[in-house]
């Protein structure tokens, strides 16, 4: 599984929404997508990269691909 295939699947668990509706998601668009559902899916990309993820972090992941950027910075060394 790629790094891609695992990213899109934290969104498709968490949210239970599909992999195409998970394309271009942002933070509130769908109902589960709120601030408990948000520390859910934090929780979940940190348990499937095995990463920690800084606070500041956390507050700007906002979107699928904005999650995407967030997870690419060399801390984090997660490739797309």
């Amino acid at each position: 599984m790629t790094n891609l295939e695992k990213y899109t699947n934290v969104f498709v668990e968490t949210f239970e929404i599909t992999a195409e509706e998970a394309q271009g998601l942002k933070y509130q668009d769908i109902d589960a997508w709120d601030s408990v559902g948000h520390m859910g899916l934090i929780s979940a990309l940190e348990e499937a990269f095995d990463i920690m993820m800084d606070t500041d972090d956390i507050i700007d992941l906002n979107s699928f691909e904005k999650g995407k950027e967030i997870l690419s910075k060399s801390e984090y060394g997660v490739e797309f």
